[in-house]
């Protein structure tokens, strides 16, 4: 306690908590917890003593020192049961002690029909969430936008909980006076690609969630007409330099960029995870570059320093994008690419990297930042292939004698619609199994549920738990025929599966996130693989099970992986083409 608190102390009994508001004025978090004890001590049983109990643990959860906040929160309700926003505090304290489960008891005590029921549902839904308690999340999520629909965020995290726990209708009229097509506009950047095949809509949606979560910077730190130097200096920005599909796709291009002319820097706000995949990725930067501990703006500041002449940003709107130092304009030519295959419309990004497939010169208008096409396909690859495990259908819980149709996407793609045409397709393959992967408990319950009620035996439905990446790859060679999803195609999967020779099957739309299997296949020739109807797409899928000369075509063009998909010096010259192209502002 600073000497003027100290002295002011002892006056403090019988005196109402006012008293310590001019005291309080720029006190720091040390002092104000002395200040609240001597005064808590100095008036037991005061009417107000439970704000001060209040107070005194918002106080400690500033200085981290969560076991006295808790007890401090626990006080405050002893005193006055029923105040939500004391329940709401402890079983913050309490998740901060990873006693999560003591932290959801607390605010299923504390929802009561007042104006914070809100808050603790939506904090129950979050941690819930956190836990992949999918279901049991969406339905605390649910309660809070009966009771007040107007909550964006809350809205984007109920539609993808639905979404990955397989939960259909996706929308039933739940919240008062939304349609669904109110309710896309304020969906997440994931769950949108999975929602809609309107690039247009897929655009607003982003916009509406870049304005609620990336307001603008005071100001910008590279210079208009950019840099002169001898090497370009290309920047990439990143917080997945770690075990995840981006590092497993960009490795080598990070490794082949021509040192003659061109300058590496990475900028990683990634967790070190002592994967080799990282340790990889670190070593074929020139620099590589920390800023995961940074604020937004050191973070800008830092690649400003740099003089970067095109910053790369590879995470777009997905988890641990640093959209706040982009905002700053670091470099003077900035651009998006990989990590989120949509519309990223931050005004400060200039271009969007892609190729004429997936976004078609006729729909480039519906796109923000510009597209810029690569001269080929868009896709990075990498060429390596580590050491196979030797695998067979029996050891995966697959038989023998039926034909397996697999995706291994993340569940939340998987569509009603979609669904429905797999479930004809088991229909009219009564030999067929489905192969998916382990997503989460709520999703395969559903997923089960799903199948039953379509008639078809849920034993069709096989199961494979995630594995390394190198059992990943391997148990590609046990199935006949991959199925993608729409409208949110597989990315990094469908490259793994036709690298290991097995065919794939996709229905293009319109939307970039929709055309990336498509692009794949056509750089294989593999033209038979796109459909672009749902009816087309079971008639293809049963013409590969019952047709073997159709199916062993495509698996002849699988072989053409390495030379059209994973030529990764001939991917690095293309994309260093078009870093020449944009070099300088304005290009």
């Amino acid at each position: 306690m600073s000497p003027a608190l100290a002295e002011a102390a002892p006056g403090l009994a019988r005196q109402g908590l006012e008293v310590l508001f001019p005291l309080l004025e720029g006190a720091r978090p040390e002092s104000a917890v002395a200040l609240y004890r001597a005064w808590i001590a100095a008036n037991p049983g005061a009417p107000q003593e439970f704000a001060a109990w209040f107070n005194l643990g918002v106080e400690l959860g500033r200085l981290h020192r969560h076991a006295e906040a808790e007890a401090a929160y626990r006080e405050v309700l002893r005193l006055s049961p029923r105040l939500e926003p004391a329940a709401l505090n402890l079983g913050g304290t309490l998740e901060a002690q990873g006693r999560r489960a003591e932290a959801l008891a607390v605010w299923d005590g504390a929802l009561q029909p007042l104006p914070h029921r809100v808050m603790l549902l939506n904090q129950r839904g979050r941690l819930l969430e956190e836990e992949r308690r999918f279901a049991e999340a969406e339905a605390s999520l649910r309660e809070s936008l009966a009771l007040d629909p107007a909550q964006p965020d809350v809205v984007q995290h109920w539609l993808h909980l639905r979404q990955k726990a397989c939960i259909w209708p996706l929308y039933r009229g739940e919240i008062p006076g939304q349609s669904l097509a109110e309710l896309a506009l304020q969906s997440g950047p994931l769950g949108i690609l999975a929602l809609t095949d309107d690039p247009d809509l897929q655009r607003r949606s982003a916009a509406a969630w870049l304005a609620r979560k990336a307001p603008p910077a005071p100001r910008r730190l590279s210079p208009e007409r950019g840099y002169r130097h001898d090497r370009i200096r290309i920047g990439y920005l990143s917080s997945d330099f770690c075990r995840h599909a981006l590092s497993f796709l960009m490795a080598e291009v990070f490794e082949r960029h021509d040192r003659r002319e061109f300058e590496v820097f990475g900028y990683c706000s990634s967790p070190e995870d002592g994967s080799e995949i990282r340790r990889r990725v670190v070593a074929a930067f020139d620099r590589h570059v920390p800023i995961g501990a940074l604020s937004e703006e050191a973070a800008a500041a830092r690649i400003r320093a740099d003089e970067i002449d095109i910053l790369v940003d590879l995470n777009g709107l997905t988890k641990g994008a640093r959209l706040g130092a982009l905002r700053y304009r670091p470099a003077p030519v900035q651009a998006t690419y990989l990590g989120y295959v949509g519309s990223v419309p931050l005004p400060e990004l200039d271009w969007l990297l892609c190729d004429d497939h997936v976004i078609p010169p006729g729909l480039a208008h519906l796109y923000a930042p510009r597209p810029l096409p690569l001269g080929g396909l868009y896709q990075a690859n990498d060429s390596r292939m580590p050491a196979l495990p030797a695998l067979s259908r029996a050891v995966e819980g697959l038989p023998e004698d039926a034909f397996v149709l697999c995706c291994f996407s993340h569940h939340y793609k998987i569509t009603e619609a979609m669904f429905g045409g797999w479930m004809e397709i088991l229909r009219r393959l009564p030999q067929a199994v489905l192969w998916l992967v382990e997503d989460t408990e709520s999703s395969k319950s559903n997923l089960l549920r799903h199948a039953a009620a379509a008639g078809i035996n849920p034993s069709r439905l096989v199961f494979a738990p995630r594995a390394e990446p190198a059992h990943y790859l391997a148990r590609f060679t046990l199935a006949d025929l991959f199925l993608d999803t729409t409208p949110y195609n597989a990315g990094t999967v469908a490259s793994d599966a036709l690298r290991m020779g097995l065919p794939l099957l996709t229905l293009s739309g319109r939307a970039f996130a929709s055309r990336m299997a498509g692009s794949l296949l056509k750089a294989l020739g593999l033209e038979a693989g796109i459909t672009a109807d749902l009816e087309s797409y079971v008639a293809r899928a049963v013409e590969f099970a019952t047709q073997p000369g159709l199916l062993a075509e495509a698996r002849l063009a699988c072989t053409r992986w390495a030379a059209r998909i994973g030529d990764g010096a001939g991917f690095t010259r293309r994309l260093e083409a078009a870093y020449r192209r944009i070099r300088l502002p304005g290009c």
